[in-house]
């Protein structure tokens, strides 16, 4: 009887601790979500590492320790496309195109950094060091605009010398992107990804009743 109990009580055990850590899964925040078929199609070749979260490409940014906050005041990921071609030159391009929100993207594209004169010999290692055009800026969504995208670019430059003209310098947001890249005649990018994200504020376990609301304005916000 004695083996008959202790098989009995240690099944008993299993199956409570089977129950607890599936609640305990369905209760966890910290969700690494990838993003859909058709979201994922842009993703070919490029990692993007921040702080804590590692490699974001192809997927959400979690609700947990606050990752959505975070993002928006880290400085400038990791970029990595490990297919470089060591003595090549290339041009990094990182853009929102759902400002200020993917439903009317009334400010397409916002233009978060731009950088050329990348030696494939450190984009493969993750450097990027270069011709600053546009200073990093982090992705700030605008409250109740919704989940965007940030998609980043990896352009074979070879000997061209990239510029923006003074009226592109003048603002981030509208930037004619495919009219920068024919100017240039630059066509396929090398490689590519994107993840998203939304304003901290909007995520289900942050939301607090009878709050106000922050419907974006039609002038665009930093994104």
């Amino acid at each position: 009887m004695g083996w008959k109990m202790s098989l009995a009580m240690a099944a008993l055990l299993l199956g409570l601790t089977m129950v607890v850590t599936e609640d305990e899964e369905e209760n966890d925040p910290c969700v690494y979500e990838a993003l859909s078929d058709n979201d994922a199609v842009l993703c070919k070749g490029l990692e993007v590492f921040y702080p804590e979260l590692g490699n974001v490409g192809c997927m959400f940014v979690p609700v947990c320790n606050n990752y959505r906050q975070k993002i928006t005041s880290w400085t400038e990921p990791i970029v990595k496309f490990p297919g470089a071609m060591e003595g090549a030159t290339y041009m990094l391009v990182m853009v929102d195109p759902d400002a200020p929100s993917r439903s009317s993207p009334k400010a397409q594209f916002w233009r978060h950094w731009l950088v050329t004169d990348i030696k494939g010999i450190d984009l493969k290692k993750g450097k990027i060091q270069g011709q600053e055009l546009t200073a990093y800026q982090p992705p700030s969504p605008p409250a109740q605009s919704g989940f965007h995208r940030y998609q980043f670019f990896i352009y074979l430059q070879e000997e061209k010398t990239i510029s923006l003209l003074p009226k592109e310098n003048k603002t981030r947001g509208s930037w004619k992107m495919d009219r920068f890249l024919n100017r240039f005649h630059l066509s396929e990018p090398e490689a590519s990804t994107q993840f998203m994200t939304q304003n901290y504020q909007d995520s289900p376990i942050l939301q607090a009743p009878g709050g106000g609301s922050s419907e974006p304005k039609d002038k665009p916000k930093p994104t």
